[in-house]
C-alpha cells in the first residue's frame, strides 16, 4: 500500500504535468526548439530511455511491460515495435493524449492508460519501468511504490532515482536561481546506498535481488538507473 506522503506527492504532481506545465513537457520531449538548458535534459531522457530499453532487451517478445509514468509514450511505442505488450500509465491526461496524438495508428500498440501507476487494477507484468517518474518522491515513498508494484511483477523492476551527489545538489541550488519557465518539480535526491538498504527491508521486495545500474549525466540532467530482479 502506498503512503499519505506518496498520494499528496501524486496529487501535486497531477496538477503540475497536467496543466501549470503542460505545454512546456510537451515542448521538452518533442523537437521543436527549446533552451539550452531544456535541451541537456531532453539529450539525456533520450540516452536515459535507451539504456532503459537495452536492459530490457531487443527482443521484447510476448513479454508484459508496465511504462509508469509513461508520458507522452515514447519509450512505451519502442518496447511494443520490440514485441512486448505494453500497458503505459500516466497521472497527466494530456501526456497520454499527446502519445496518442505524436504516434498515431501505432499509439493503437500500446494499452495507454490515466491513472496511478501503482494502481492493482492494472494487472500482472513481468516488468514494470518507471524512468523518472520517482524521482519526485522521498525515499519511504519510492520504496513504497516499488513494493505496490512487487507482487504483479514476474522479472524485473527498473526505475531512475536522481542520486544524491555534491554536483547535483550545486547543480539544483544554481537552477533554483533560473527563470521559473526553466525549472522542473523538486526532486528528492537519494543515496544509493540507502536506497539498497530499503529495498532489502522491505517485506514486499524480499523476493528481487540487486541487479544493473547505470548512471546518465547531461547538464542539468542527473538520473540513476536501478534493476531489482526476481531471484
Amino acid at each position: 500500500m502506498v503512503t499519505t506522503s506518496y498520494a499528496r506527492q501524486k496529487d501535486a504532481l497531477e496538477t503540475y504535468f497536467d496543466r501549470t506545465a503542460a505545454a512546456a513537457w510537451t515542448a521538452l520531449t518533442g523537437t521543436e526548439k527549446v533552451s539550452p538548458i531544456r535541451e541537456t535534459v531532453r539529450a539525456g531522457r533520450a540516452r536515459m530511455r535507451a539504456n532503459l530499453l537495452d536492459l530490457l532487451g531487443a527482443d521484447l517478445s510476448g513479454q508484459r511491460l508496465l511504462d509508469a509514468g509513461c508520458g507522452p509514450g515514447a519509450l512505451a511505442i519502442e518496447a511494443a515495435r520490440r514485441g512486448a505488450k505494453v500497458t503505459g500509465v500516466d497521472i497527466a491526461g494530456n501526456l497520454v493524449a499527446l502519445a496518442q496524438e505524436r504516434f498515431g495508428e501505432e499509439a493503437n500498440r500500446v494499452d495507454f492508460k490515466v491513472g496511478d501507476m501503482t494502481d492493482p487494477k492494472l494487472g500482472n507484468f513481468d516488468h514494470v519501468v518507471a524512468m523518472d517518474s520517482l524521482i519526485h518522491y522521498r525515499l519511504a515513498d519510492v520504496v513504497a511504490a516499488l513494493s505496490a508494484f512487487a507482487p504483479r511483477i514476474e522479472r524485473s523492476l527498473i526505475f531512475t532515482i536522481a542520486p544524491r551527489t555534491p554536483l547535483l545538489a550545486t547543480m539544483h541550488a544554481i537552477g533554483g536561481a533560473f527563470p521559473r519557465a526553466d525549472r522542473a518539480p523538486a526532486i528528492q535526491p537519494i543515496a544509493l546506498a540507502a536506497l539498497d538498504r530499503a529495498m532489502a527491508a522491505a517485506p514486499a521486495l524480499r523476493g528481487f535481488q540487486r541487479g544493473r545500474d547505470l548512471r546518465v549525466q547531461s547538464g542539468f540532467y542527473t538520473s540513476h538507473a536501478v534493476e531489482w530482479v526476481r531471484r
